[in-house]
């Protein structure tokens, strides 16, 4: 799904499957459109050629390996795969390496996810880079999730001996929880410093995570001011910087992080449904196809789907691929990219409803979280 004229490529896989939608096909009775939308039969539309067919076919490609995140293609196993190239602008490989510096001098970590996919939004190397830390996972998107699946991942954390802060840092919910965790720690801190004759100081804190996953939304939040730059795209934060909230803490703003190589590219295809990697290195049509195929996959597929068919005026017959050239046929001149631009806005702004892409019984057999 990601353009092979982006970077280079870095063998992975992200997979889309067929929706076998007998049952849907025989009870719908939306009109399903035809290839020539103009409502006549014209020569052009008769010879042109089905351009959505061989976008999609032309970006189906080949195998990886991940040990870290292959519990995803281990639960999700689709009949055709997606060739991905690398996004890994410039400005993130040196901010990287001066967070692994600044880290060494911070107190906590507050790990922004995106509560949609909170695996596929976990570094790799971020356990390792903190250490022995404390660290609050702050999953963010709180609004894009049901209750019952926010509630389903904070014992999935629990369980694995994480404390867990849902937010929604556009609006502020859940922030006061997170202040509340840094307070604590720096408690803690300056109760040990004093025992040692030191005088108390500011907790310094960093917050990391993945782009566009709303880490500066969280700090102007925690700051109650804007400071931060943000944006719904990712790259924004391109530098690190330190700001202070009163006397108590002080907070670090840390570019997006992400892998330099994504070896398991079904959350790599995750990230581009939500937003959370460079538009520049997917085809947006591939992608959609693929969001498509991944809510057949959840308990609520069906009342998310009905509710693609009703957006679209189509109902879903054959393939994912199919169904976003319909789309195309139908509403913008026959061009699949543009259509699946819509399809990942769409859901982006939750016109299909709330609803998380992972869900922790996929992951069950995971500790290291």
């Amino acid at each position: 799904f990601f353009s092979p004229s982006a970077m280079t490529l870095f063998g992975g896989r992200a997979e889309v499957a067929p929706r076998s939608t007998t049952a849907r096909s025989a009870t719908s009775k939306l009109p399903y459109a035809t290839p020539n939308t103009c409502g006549r039969r014209c020569e052009t539309h008769a010879k042109r050629p089905n351009r959505g067919k061989a976008l999609l076919n032309a970006n189906l490609r080949a195998p990886a390996d991940d040990e870290l995140l292959a519990g995803i293609a281990d639960k999700y196993k689709p009949d055709q795969e997606i060739r991905v190239v690398q996004w890994y602008p410039g400005h993130i490989a040196k901010a990287e390496a001066a967070l692994k510096e600044q880290l060494k001098s911070v107190d906590m970590v507050l790990e922004v996810r995106d509560g949609r996919i909170p695996m596929s939004t976990r570094h790799p190397s971020i356990p390792k880079w903190v250490g022995n830390k404390p660290r609050v996972m702050v999953l963010n998107r709180r609004d894009m999730v049901s209750n019952e699946e926010a509630d389903s991942w904070v014992k999935f954390f629990r369980e694995r001996g994480h404390g867990v802060v849902w937010t929604n840092a556009n609006q502020g919910d859940g922030v006061p929880s997170v202040i509340k965790q840094a307070l604590q720690v720096s408690e803690t801190m300056n109760e040990k410093r004093l025992a040692r004759g030191l005088k108390p100081r500011p907790v310094r804190a960093v917050v990391i995570g993945f782009p566009n996953v709303g880490k500066s939304a969280l700090i102007n939040r925690l700051l109650g001011r804007r400071v931060a730059d943000s944006a719904p795209r990712p790259g924004v934060t391109r530098s690190l910087r330190w700001m202070r909230i009163g006397g108590d803490l002080d907070l670090l703003d840390a570019p997006g992080i992400i892998p330099m190589s994504f070896k398991n590219q079904n959350a790599a295809q995750k990230l581009a449904m939500c937003n959370d990697i460079g538009e520049a290195s997917y085809v947006a049509s591939a992608v959609a196809a693929a969001l498509l195929s991944s809510f057949d996959r959840l308990p609520r597929g069906n009342e998310i789907l009905d509710k693609v068919e009703r957006r679209y005026g189509i109902p879903i017959q054959g393939t994912e691929e199919d169904y976003v050239i319909a789309v195309a046929d139908q509403s913008f001149n026959r061009e699949p990219e543009r259509a699946g631009q819509r399809i990942l806005r769409d859901f982006r702004d939750l016109k299909f409803g709330r609803c998380c892409l992972e869900l922790p019984d996929d992951f069950a057999k995971f500790t290291d979280c």
